[in-house]
């Protein structure tokens, strides 16, 4: 089999452009030293001129043949050797039977030598020089001893140092100009080698591009026609990849997409392909497959080969990623339709948690419409007040007072209803809608708080949930400092939430934000520990104020052992690092009951109170101080 993801062999083009070209160059000066010496042959018989040296005619002819003879059976160099020396001795002969150092067949010598540099035998070239100018010397002495004196006037004694000259400088610059011919030659294919390899394959990985991906699925379509197989297409995305990226670097994220590119070609058959198409999208092409399904067994190995990738470097990382399937032709007859379903199919199986695959299917074209729907409404939604915040509670466990309010976003559509925040709010983020959203609700949330703390309610707090996407855009710093500054809300009374996926790396960015903030006053928690990358280096590096424990873990932690476990060691923790830990989904008393005995500092959830609008969340918040107040006068009272 042919492995399809290999670049082409380079050198070995190279070299058969070469070895064409010579064989090319002998052939037209066979023709034309053949013509030439046969033209001179027939001039003088038409004009019944006599045939001085018979002999050197038939030497040519003998040289001409016996060249053609080589170059038919494809041996160049044998067939450059006898062009070569055949000419020398020819044009050597006539000059010793015709006028010696000045005669006409002197002027030749230098062609013989360029033609040996051009046809690129160096040693062929050294030869011929040497042999030329020893010859010359010798009938430069014979005629100036008189040994041999040509008919026409004898020669000078330097007659023959100037010839030997000419030719030693001919000969040493031809070698140069066939030596930069050469160079030349070899530095054009080399160009073209690279400009097609460019052209074809992905620079940081070494793997076919979109341009050859096409080429390989149109081959690969063609032969499954008449073969009545299927193609398959697979798009496989790497999932998390934009925080290791934006986290570690993009020198690291190159070198994590390299790693990856040797892990998936083993996988495969000689006969498939792997591509990059940009980013940390991955095409698979599989040819002659009997059965669609048969790539999902693929599917499978891939992400088990991208499991196997654990470290890059010195840096321990976990790989997994997200595969959309579309079959040819089952769900389209070409390249760019395929591929719009495989990323409707990857899509989907993010949705589903991702680190696996899903096929294609009619009903995914609706969900995208449903997509597109929720794009499309979000951006409505903001400028129309579709968007209002709501505000669950907050209690101090020990005490049962009121501490603060977690702000909640919530979208009541014209035409949908209320739509979950688990829908919309990864649509947003994807649509990077998200930072509009969320400068809005820091901007709504401060105002709010700050007008509960001028009405009497002057010790709550706000806490406020971020998108990652917001801190990656840079402008989270300027929207909270402008939330403060238009509410009036004091910089303390402020918590920001964020998840743990974001400070899975030391980013030293993201710290120096955090460190302006918060010598604003700003405070921050991170959300939902424990479902993430749980890094104690990070809680000390990042310095968090509280840690909020996962929902899940909370309801689950009377029944289930195990979540019960993961609630004592967070609530341990946070003890030992002098942290705040905030308990989420409280929903009734034996919860609140044991988490009161394991130390935990803060709670919210329905046991108290669900999400509030602004106006029943400040009357439910003046109940509660009113049944406190009561509650201590009554204490008081007793005591009396």
């Amino acid at each position: 089999m042919t492995d399809h993801s290999a670049e082409p062999s380079v050198p070995d083009d190279r070299s058969d452009a070469l070895s064409r070209l010579r064989r090319r160059r002998l052939w037209q000066l066979l023709v034309l030293i053949g013509s030439g010496f046969g033209a001179s042959l027939a001039m003088r018989l038409l004009l019944e001129q006599p045939i001085n040296a018979p002999l050197l005619y038939l030497m040519i002819a003998l040289v001409v043949s016996t060249s053609a003879l080589a170059l038919v059976h494809r041996h160049a160099n044998m067939a450059a050797g006898l062009l070569l020396a055949g000419l020398t001795g020819v044009l050597l002969g006539m000059m010793l039977l015709g006028e010696g150092l000045r005669d006409e067949a002197a002027v030749g010598l230098p062609g013989v030598l360029v033609i040996a540099a051009l046809l690129g035998n160096q040693r062929q070239l050294i030869v011929l020089a040497a042999t030329m100018v020893a010859s010359v010397a010798a009938l430069g002495i014979a005629d100036f001893n008189g040994w041999f004196v040509s008919p026409v006037i004898g020669a000078q004694p330097t007659s023959a140092i100037e010839i030997g000259v000419i030719l030693t400088i001919t000969a040493f610059g031809a070698a140069l100009l066939a030596g930069d011919l050469a160079r030349e030659v070899v530095l054009t294919q080399r160009s073209r080698a690279e400009a097609e390899r460019l052209a074809h394959y992905d620079l940081p990985t070494g793997l076919p591009n979109r341009r050859l991906a096409l080429d390989r699925f149109d081959h690969a379509a063609r032969s499954a026609a008449r073969s009545g197989e299927r193609v398959a297409l697979l798009l496989l995305d790497l999932d998390h990849f934009k925080d290791v990226n934006d986290a570690l670097g993009h020198a690291f994220g190159d070198r994590l997409l390299a790693a990856v590119a040797q892990q998936l070609p083993p996988v495969l058959r000689g006969s498939d392909t792997v591509a990059r198409l940009g980013g940390d999208e991955f095409l698979v092409i599989l040819e002659g497959l009997p059965r669609a399904s048969d790539a999902g067994e693929v599917a499978r190995k891939l992400l088990d080969a991208l499991a196997q990738i654990r470290s890059i470097g010195d840096t321990d990382v976990k790989v997994d990623g997200s595969i959309g399937i579309a079959v040819w032709p089952d769900d389209g007859g070409d390249f760019d339709t395929l591929r719009q379903k495989a990323d409707i199919a990857l899509y989907r199986a993010k949705e589903a948690g991702r680190q696996g695959f899903r096929f294609f299917d009619a009903t995914m074209d609706r969900s995208v419409g449903d997509h597109l729907k929720l794009v499309s409404g979000l951006r409505r939604a903001l400028h129309q007040r579709e968007l209002h915040l709501h505000y669950q509670p907050q209690f101090e466990l020990s005490t049962g007072r009121l501490r603060g309010a977690e702000a909640l976003l919530r979208w009541d559509c014209p035409t949908q209803g209320r739509i979950s925040p688990a829908r919309f709010v990864p649509v947003a983020e994807q649509s990077g809608q998200i930072v509009e959203i969320g400068a809005w609700v820091l901007d709504q949330a401060c105002r709010q708080a700050a007008a509960w703390r001028r009405n009497g309610l002057s010790d709550l707090t706000i806490s406020v949930n971020l998108s990652p996407v917001q801190v990656r855009r840079g402008t989270l710093e300027q929207d909270v400092m402008t939330a403060l500054e238009r509410s009036g809300l004091d910089p303390s009374a402020l918590e920001l939430e964020f998840t743990e996926s974001l400070l899975i790396a030391d980013n030293e960015p993201l710290r120096a934000l955090l460190a302006r903030l918060r010598g604003l006053g700003v405070r921050f928690a991170i959300d939902d520990f424990g479902t993430g990358y749980s890094n104690l280096g990070y809680l000390q590096s990042f310095e968090c104020q509280r840690l909020k424990i996962d929902q899940r873990f909370v309801r689950r932690m009377l029944a289930n052992g195990n979540d019960a476990a993961i609630v004592r060691a967070i609530v341990q923790m946070a003890q030992a690092l002098n942290l705040g830990v905030v308990a989420e989904g409280i929903e009734d008393a034996p919860t609140l009951a044991r988490l009161r005995e394991l130390g935990c500092d803060e709670g919210q959830g329905f046991y108290w109170s669900p999400g509030l609008p602004p106006g029943e969340f400040e009357a439910f918040a003046r109940r509660r101080r009113g049944d406190a107040v009561d509650a201590a006068e009554a204490l008081e009272a007793g005591s009396a």
